[in-house]
């Protein structure tokens, strides 16, 4: 993130959005608003001051998961490009009270601007890459493992930040009651390949169950019961990293976690099944770290349709093919990086992110872009400019000219055939693709069959 930073070709535009997108694979125009930090990024030095004096904090939901608080200005995490914090309007006391101003009177850049707006940018892109990651699911909804009702109840995710040297605790391993844990439970598979939930494999859980499991052990010795339907430990090294956690003492439970159950002493009672053992078992521990499914970004659809992405049932966005186009998407010039388009860990994300650089770096190289013969066309003695193929058309391919017919745009049509099949008027068809070259087509065929 660093040399993205500070290289020269590169422009980082955080703490902003993207409101639309038009145009065509080597021609896009991409509005996007650079909403106001209330900070002036050319004057602050990143000093903190401003972070260090404010009074108001305010539970981080974000880069803490809710395990730890932030000021109502700040940096989502020390490492954040670039180094200047954001004021958070909503619990500011200048903009929900008109009192205070304390970062303003103690910024020794002057940076602080209450009166700051969003500003927003036109762009001319040749190529678009998708690369929104993916969220946490909330184990809330499947409620029979009491998550929220107890604070030693914890996602994987809150783990990680409680066994982080810069997170609540200082990366001690410490239950809500500021005591080492002396048994911990982790249950895989918390709304992955679950009908209730998920249908499909998270794929990450597995390994960093297993690295949670070892990080317990290795800094509290407690004891850790595993409850996992089966291993899935696919990469390299992965099989060996579980070996090495089985000899670490963790036991092992093949079984779904079923329940949980909060007692009234505060102990976690976990009920499952041992499949090996064909019955029912419970244990009663300190500390249940539920590993959650990952799924698609909450805004996942208005990303779609912004972008005018295909989405799979489970919710990803869809590639134009799973074997051969893996980070290309239906849209030319628009590809996939990373776990937007479906579960994936770090190394998986990775080699794809470059595959969707490469893919994009092939594009500007090629100069002129090929496209498919197969587009549709319009005949405008036909056309009545009904608009039912521009309401139709999922690549917005298709526009009303200055006389108000239909015109299709050949670089972003792609031969789906959508449109002809809608118009009423049956103004519209595919190019080399028309009923008669078809029935053209069938007639060769039986009369070549029936020689």
């Amino acid at each position: 993130m660093m040399d993205a930073g500070r290289h020269p070709n590169i422009t980082l535009l955080t703490y902003s959005e993207v409101e639309d997108v038009s145009g065509y694979i080597g021609n896009f125009t991409v509005r996007v608003r650079k909403k106001a930090r209330s900070v002036r990024e050319e004057v602050c030095t990143g000093c903190g001051i401003c972070q260090e004096k404010c009074p108001v904090k305010v539970v981080d939901t974000g880069f803490e998961a809710g395990m730890g608080k932030r000021k109502a200005i700040y940096r989502p995490f020390a490492q954040a490009i670039p180094n200047v914090p954001v004021i958070d309007r909503e619990n500011c006391l200048w903009f929900t009270k008109g009192r205070c101003r304390a970062c303003e009177k103690l910024c020794p850049a002057g940076a602080i601007d209450y009166e700051q707006q969003d500003q927003i940018l036109e762009l001319k892109v040749g190529a678009i890459v998708v690369a929104t990651g993916f969220a946490m699911w909330d184990p809330r909804k499947l409620p029979q493992y009491s998550y929220g009702l107890s604070p030693n109840i914890i996602t994987g995710l809150q783990f990680e930040r409680l066994t982080s040297a810069g997170g609540p605790t200082g990366g001690e391993i410490l239950t809500a009651e500021g005591k080492k844990p002396e048994r911990v439970a982790i249950i895989h598979c918390v709304g992955s390949r679950d009908v209730n939930a998920h249908p499909y494999c998270s794929r990450i859980c597995c390994m960093y169950s297993l690295k949670h499991a070892h990080q317990v052990r290795e800094k509290t010795g407690a004891e850790v019961y595993e409850f996992y339907m089966d291993m899935r430990a696919f990469g390299k090294a992965y099989e060996e990293f579980y070996e090495r956690v089985q000899e670490d003492g963790v036991i092992f439970v093949r079984g779904r976690g079923a329940e949980v159950e909060v007692l009234p002493n505060g102990k976690l009672r976990v009920k499952g099944e041992d499949a090996n053992l064909g019955r029912l078992v419970f244990v009663d521990v300190d500390m249940v770290i539920l590993a959650t499914a990952i799924e698609p970004q909450p805004d996942a659809d208005r990303v779609a349709a912004l972008f005018r992405l295909g989405r799979t049932p489970d919710g990803w966005f869809a590639e134009a093919h799973p074997k051969l186009r893996p980070v290309e998407t239906a849209t030319a010039g628009i590809f996939l990086a990373g776990a937007c388009q479906g579960p994936r860990d770090i190394p998986d994300t990775v080699a794809h992110a470059e595959a969707a650089a490469m893919e994009v770096v092939k594009l500007f190289n090629l100069g002129e872009v090929v496209i498919s013969p197969t587009v549709a066309v319009v005949n405008e003695a036909a056309c009545v400019g009904c608009g039912e193929c521009i309401l139709a058309c999922p690549y917005s391919a298709i526009a009303r000219n200055i006389r108000g017919k239909a015109e299709v745009n050949p670089a972003l049509c792609q031969g789906c055939g959508t449109c002809a099949a809608t118009c009423p008027s049956h103004a519209i068809t595919a190019l080399h693709f028309t009923d008669q070259e078809i029935v053209a087509q069938i007639d060769g065929l039986l009369e070549r069959a029936m020689l």
